[in-house]
């Protein structure tokens, strides 16, 4: 399976242990393993349908661009910010970490419990099934929406369809695959990331060097730009870039976690801004923003123009995107009801791990048969559209215990009130988006909120429930190092 090294450091362990315990992750992770979960968690389907939106808002070529440099420079500031909350709580979890540290167990609960319920579970859903309607267009079958069989489970209406079948079938694959080895993980992931990199350069390099574009489609646009429109714009920018912090959910694994969380985050986070800035510059060369803003699917009607090829071009590549997604947040979210239950704030079995495969196996399987009900269900649409604002809002919060942390440093230094300008900007870009969410949706918004605080009764009966024998074990001063061979 493996071999097990101990060295110094500070991970966890149970004092006097001599083997796994069975709440503690194994530290298999390098570098390249969290690059590649941060690529395959952000580029996924959004990055070839959001410019026509931005096209729309922002016609202005040269702003357009401008809108996606900005987005990934706060990008960078939040990676930045989580790489020095988890070098100061280098635990599983991510913002459920954080925020359990920062403000108490109830506001780490409800991250939680909306990760759970919507943030992975219900984007699992949502790419299972695009992944399948892509696939539709080889397999017709696969895609159908044909009812084989319907029930009814409580309040949920369960339909089964092919497409739903196949969904749940993707689901479920990538959950064994995760569930049972931790090496075949690291290689799925990391295919799928340089795969997933590789065709976007290709795309662009053969579209600038063989495609019938023109650089007459940066020239300015006529009609004035709108500071409005581009603040609005920033925010489905903002949401394409979302998963920077995908890293930040495994830290417990990344061997030497403090030394690697920072450069994983930052260069992870800096590949996906240098191949949305390649690929937003593609389209504007193939195609003028006037026709970009019309258009479902930009990388389609972009490759159309440059090659003369027929619909359904980048397809293959939107399916490696999805692949890749669905994978990555099969990693990262389970570790986050892992490390709750590990800290009595959920159902206890959650929190061990295989002492066989080292892996969180219950809180995969949770996450698995949730997104399943979901898909059969039809709600992910709907789940994910009410707890949108939530994904910016616990980062925004998160980032923002960052300067809670370091309130003391700030009043003492100027040099570091200087660099908390960095954690500042994001927030503020955080506030501003969950607010404009707020007033343009507020009766959906509200739904969220009330999805959202449906969890307080849970935290509160968990909390009355909680037993000495539920408490996180001691801890002592080792590290846990695995490599595993393969």
């Amino acid at each position: 399976m493996g071999e097990l090294s101990v060295s110094k450091g500070s991970t966890g362990l149970p004092c006097g242990e001599a083997t796994f315990p069975a709440n503690q992750l194994r530290r298999s992770l390098r570098i390249r393993d969290g690059v590649a979960l941060i690529v395959s968690n952000v580029v996924g389907v959004g990055i070839f349908t959001t410019p026509a939106i931005i096209a729309a808002l922002v016609p202005n070529p040269a702003a357009m661009l401008v809108l996606w440099i900005v987005g990934g420079l706060l990008a960078l500031a939040g990676a930045m910010s989580y790489g020095e909350l988890a070098r100061i709580i280098p635990r599983a979890g991510g913002e459920y970490v954080y925020l359990t540290k920062v403000y108490g167990p109830a506001a780490g609960f409800l991250s939680g419990w909306t990760s759970l319920i919507a943030g992975f579970s219900g984007a699992v859903a949502a790419c299972s099934v695009g992944l399948v309607a892509y696939a539709g267009e080889y397999f017709p079958r696969m895609a159908s929406t044909r009812v084989l069989w319907s029930a009814h489970v409580s309040v949920l209406g369960l339909t089964f369809t092919p497409r739903s079948l196949s969904a749940a079938a993707i689901i479920l694959m990538f959950a064994v695959i995760h569930v049972f080895s931790l090496g075949k993980v690291k290689i799925v992931q990391n295919t799928l990331a340089l795969l997933i990199a590789t065709m976007i350069f290709a795309f662009a390099i053969c579209g600038f060097a063989f495609g019938h574009g023109s650089w007459t489609h940066f020239a300015p646009s006529s009609e004035p730009l709108r500071p409005m429109n581009w603040m609005l714009a920033l925010i489905p920018v903002m949401f394409t870039y979302s998963g920077w912090n995908a890293a930040a959910y495994v830290a417990e694994e990344l061997h030497d976690v403090k030394r690697t969380i920072g450069p994983v985050l930052l260069i992870g986070t800096t590949i996906v801004v240098g191949l949305y800035a390649l690929l937003n510059t593609l389209y504007i060369y193939a195609i003028p923003a006037g026709k970009m803003s019309s258009a479902i699917n930009v990388g389609d009607v972009a490759a159309q123009a440059l090659f003369g090829v027929g619909s359904n071009f980048v397809t293959p590549l939107l399916m490696v995107a999805l692949l890749g997604s669905i994978s990555a947040m099969t990693i990262a979210g389970p570790r986050v009801y892992f490390a709750m239950a590990r800290d009595g704030a959920f159902i206890p079995a959650f929190g061990r791990t295989s002492r066989r495969f080292g892996t969180p196996a219950l809180a995969i399987a949770l996450q698995a048969m949730w997104s399943v009900i979901l898909v059969t269900a039809g709600k992910f649409e709907q789940i994910l559209l009410y707890t949108g604002f939530a994904v910016m809002l616990s980062s925004g919060v998160a980032v923002a215990g960052l300067l809670v942390i370091r309130r003391d440093e700030l009043r003492r230094s100027r040099a570091a009130r200087i660099r908390a300008l960095v954690p500042a900007a994001f927030v503020l870009a955080c506030i501003a988006i969950v607010l404009n969410a707020i007033l343009r949706a507020p009766g959906t918004a509200a739904v969220g909120a009330a999805l959202i605080a449906a969890g307080i009764p849970l935290f509160l009966f968990l909390k009355m429930g909680r037993t000495e024998g539920a408490t996180p074990q001691p801890v002592c001063n080792k590290e846990i190092s695995v490599e595993e061979t393969f």
